[in-house]
């Protein structure tokens, strides 16, 4: 058996896709290069790097800094960790023949991976705008369907618990309809783990014109969703065999839904406390 263990920073592929729509090309050059000499890297220097990638070293220091790393050194040591070790990635294929506990271990690794890696992809000053125009908006609407639209069900309620209407929709007619009558007093936040759902972007289309403010949430920092969205908040996670319902990207979902309401909730924490109250009590005497 493999050990499995969590990698607490998240690895330089993960840190690529969340940066690529931001960097330079002569960065973008560096990267490809890297992907396509992942083992001889480690025993070059940066000088090496350079003018094999056709760049400069003051392009490869920079990329270092924007990837979050201390310096080139500190690249390749990190790098060597994922492609030099013996052990398999955390997010582990389900294999057949894995027994129950195997199996237990895998999907549990892999959804707390997912989230050490949201937790540094996911921006902090669009998170900052998101809250914002959240706590402003006249009203708040969620798209997403499949596994996304179980999200953005689980967001109204959790806003409708704060006493904060809100509506979700995950069937394409509805959303298409309330999307065009939205104004731009209103937020619309859609839920889309490869960001290229048809049903979901024609809505958030709809919604522009109308003028609301869009909020995405998605794996994908160039997917078609981010391109038409005003806030993006990204997450990070992979699928793999018997886990294509992105089982983490739910997890991680639902944990930017969280840090939202969560936010949202202690701007005026007297009043949205009151109205948890409030709906607490309503629903008690239906609990056994």
């Amino acid at each position: 058996m493999s050990d499995l263990r969590v990698n607490t920073n998240p690895g330089f592929f993960t840190r690529t896709n969340a940066a690529m729509s931001k960097l330079r090309d002569s960065e973008k050059k560096i990267i490809e290069y890297i992907k396509q000499n992942q083992e001889e890297i480690i025993h070059l220097s940066i000088t090496e790097v350079a003018e094999r990638s056709e760049t400069s070293e003051s392009s490869v220091v920079r990329l270092c800094k924007r990837l979050g790393y201390k310096g080139f050194q500190d690249l390749k040591i990190n790098l060597a960790k994922e492609v030099m070790t013996p052990e398999k990635v955390i997010h582990e294929i389900i294999e057949k023949g894995d027994d129950v506990v195997t199996i237990k271990k895998k999907v549990f690794q892999s959804n707390i991976q997912a989230l050490y890696d949201t937790i540094e992809v996911c921006n902090d000053e669009e998170i900052k705008k998101a809250v914002n125009a959240i706590s402003n908006a006249r009203l708040i609407e969620f798209y997403g369907t499949g596994g996304s639209g179980t999200v953005a069900l689980d967001a109204h309620h959790k806003l409708l618990k704060l006493g904060i209407k809100s509506f979700a929709y995950n069937d394409s007619v509805l959303q298409a309809m309330s999307a065009s009558v939205l104004t731009n007093k209103d937020v619309v936040i859609g839920v889309s783990h490869t960001g290229s759902n048809t049903d979901v972007l024609s809505a958030l289309k709809l919604a522009k014109e109308a003028g609301a403010t869009l909020i995405c949430i998605t794996d994908s920092s160039k997917s078609p969703i981010t391109k038409i969205s005003d806030i993006v908040l990204q997450t990070a996670s992979n699928e793999t065999l018997f886990r294509t319902d992105a089982i983490s990207s739910r997890i991680a979902q639902l944990t930017i839904i969280d840090i939202l309401v969560a936010a949202v909730a202690n701007q005026k924490y007297e009043m949205y406390y009151q109205n948890l109250q409030k709906t607490r009590k309503s629903t008690i005497d239906k609990k056994l």
